[in-house]
């Protein structure tokens, strides 16, 4: 497919979830949602801002409604966004600790705005500090935030990282960890980053590993917490702590442990979002989100014998009202 070329929906061979991926914002936020329903996606992620830019420009009132109503339109059943690649709540220097502060909140502000039910963070870098600090700081940045944004309807969801620097979030242990020092815990969500926990040390690859790895999430941080998956194969190998994005199929994470992936029945309503490498076209998530649809045990046809595209009888359900290198490391 040539450069500019209209991509091709992807045809939707297994019943309809949030399946989707990661959209450029350039040109309007709203035009996120129209290159999402352009792939053909069910989900999608977002940046709020620029997300190297310390500066956010306004949000006019009209840009908001074109969004909320692509969003519906479009049946676009789950919407989360992602933060500044510039925040490090973590920090030890105060002025960037405060800074990143006010940036979040920011970003927390926009996504009540927009109608994003959850703003994607990482766990920052604790800069030599130690991880006891990170995750104190952490904790202590959080409680800010919320000071500045009241409890809505979007809360923040810490990612799981692949520990590279000094960065925390590489053990489920430290997750729970910065939650429970929160003074709302109740507030924070989980997103789950594939590549990120493998190249952390947790294994996905085999029946036995992916269990073990689910059940160490569930007992450490629980399923209520998991607000969304990045699905994302890995350029390095098990405990590498080096996040490198691969495309699905193509890294050291392999097809199987997608496969258990999209047949896991407790991730069916969970947002599942690429953040795999890709051209403006957005060929690529066409192809991996094809690729995650013919893992799905009996879905490759329709019991008709057609697939469904996209656009076909969505599943019950309200839509939503509505990755990654990081500050820090």
């Amino acid at each position: 497919m040539a450069a500019g070329e209209a991509v091709k929906p992807v045809l939707w061979t297994i019943p309809r979830r949030p399946l989707g991926a990661h959209m450029s914002i350039a040109g309007g936020i709203d035009l996120a949602v129209e290159r999402a329903a352009a792939v053909g996606c069910t989900a999608l992620q977002i940046f709020t801002k620029s997300s190297n830019q310390w500066a956010a420009r306004s949000l006019p009132e009209d840009e908001v409604e074109r969004f909320r109503q692509a969003v519906v339109r479009h049946r676009v059943e789950r919407v989360v966004a992602h933060d500044s690649y510039l925040i490090n709540l973590c920090s030890p220097d105060d002025a960037l600790w405060r800074k990143s502060i006010d940036a979040c909140a920011l970003e927390l502000a926009r996504c009540e705005r927009l109608g994003v039910p959850w703003l994607v963070t990482h766990p920052g870098g604790h800069m030599g500090r130690g991880e006891e600090y990170g995750i104190g700081r952490m904790a202590e940045a959080i409680d800010a935030i919320h000071e500045q944004v009241t409890a809505g309807s979007s809360s923040l969801a810490l990612e799981t990282t692949a520990g590279q620097g000094t960065v925390i979030g590489h053990r489920f242990e430290q997750i729970a960890a910065i939650i429970a020092r929160a003074a709302a815990p109740a507030r924070i969500g989980v997103c789950l980053d594939t590549c990120h926990v493998f190249a952390a040390g947790y294994d996905l690859r085999t029946p036995v590993a992916y269990a073990e790895t689910m059940a160490r999430f569930s007992d450490i941080l629980g399923w209520p917490r998991l607000v969304a998956v990045h699905v994302n194969d890995s350029k390095k190998d098990l405990g590498a702590r080096v996040d490198r994005h691969e495309h699905i199929g193509k890294g050291y994470l392999g097809l199987e442990a997608f496969r258990l992936l999209m047949n896991d029945e407790r991730l069916q309503a969970v947002p599942l979002v690429l953040e795999t490498p890709k051209d403006e076209t957005c060929r690529e998530d066409v192809m991996n989100l094809e690729t995650l649809m013919g893992l799905v045990d009996g879905g490759k046809a329709r019991p008709e014998g057609r697939p469904v595209r996209a656009d076909a009888a969505r599943r019950p359900g309200r839509p939503a009202g509505a990755g990654a290198r990081r500050a820090g490391r």
